[in-house]
C-alpha cells in the first residue's frame, strides 16, 4: 500500500511540466480534446509505468540488498537529473501526422526515459510489492497526462511548472543520498 501511494503521488507530481503532458496538451488544442487522444495518452502511462516497476523489481531481485539499495539510490539520482533538464516549450513548424498511434509512440518514448518512471522504477526496486508500485505510477500517470489534456498548454505555460520541477529534482537528489549512504 505505501509503494502504491506513494507511486501515485511521485508520478503525479513529477510528471507536472514534463513533455509527455506538453505534449498531451499541445495536442489536445491542436486537434481538439477527443477521448482518443486521452485513452492513448493514459494507455502510455499505463504501459510505461507497468515496464518500468517490472524491470526495476527484476534488477532488485537479481541484486544482492545493498547493491539493490545502490539501484534505488542511482535511479532517483537520474530522475533528479532528468526533471532538472529545461523542457522545450516550442511547437513544431509543422506536424508529420495527426495519427493518435504516432502520437501514442511518441508519448512511449518520451516516457519511459522520463524522471518520473525512473522514480516508478526505484521504487519498484525497493518495494514488497512492486505490482502496487507500477499501479501507482500507472494512474498517477494517467492523471498527469489528464491534467494537460483538460487544461491545454497556454494554461500550463501560466503555471510556475519549471520551479516545481527544480525544487522537486533537489528533493529526489537528496533522497538518493541519503539512499546511496
Amino acid at each position: 500500500m505505501d509503494g502504491f501511494l506513494l507511486a501515485l503521488m511521485l508520478v503525479f507530481a513529477l510528471a507536472l511540466g514534463g513533455r509527455d503532458q506538453l505534449l498531451v496538451a499541445r495536442w489536445a488544442d491542436g486537434v481538439g480534446r477527443g477521448a482518443a487522444l486521452l485513452a492513448a495518452a493514459s494507455g502510455c502511462a499505463v504501459v510505461s509505468a507497468a515496464a518500468m516497476a517490472w524491470i526495476g523489481a527484476e534488477f532488485a531481485s537479481l541484486l544482492p540488498p545493498r547493491a539493490a539499495r545502490m539501484l534505488v539510490a542511482f535511479a532517483l539520482g537520474v530522475a533528479a537529473v532528468e526533471l532538472a533538464l529545461p523542457v522545450r516549450r516550442e511547437a513544431p513548424a509543422h506536424e508529420p501526422t495527426r495519427s493518435h498511434g504516432a502520437v501514442a509512440i511518441v508519448l512511449l518514448a518520451r516516457q519511459i526515459g522520463d524522471g518520473a518512471r525512473f522514480a516508478v522504477f526505484a521504487l519498484a526496486a525497493w518495494a514488497t510489492v512492486p505490482q502496487a508500485t507500477g499501479l501507482g505510477g500507472a494512474l498517477g500517470g494517467a492523471a498527469a497526462v489528464a491534467l494537460g489534456w483538460s487544461v491545454g498548454e497556454a494554461t500550463l505555460a501560466r503555471w510556475p511548472l519549471r520551479t516545481i520541477r527544480l525544487a522537486l529534482a533537489a528533493v529526489l537528489l537528496i533522497a538518493a543520498l541519503f539512499v546511496g549512504l
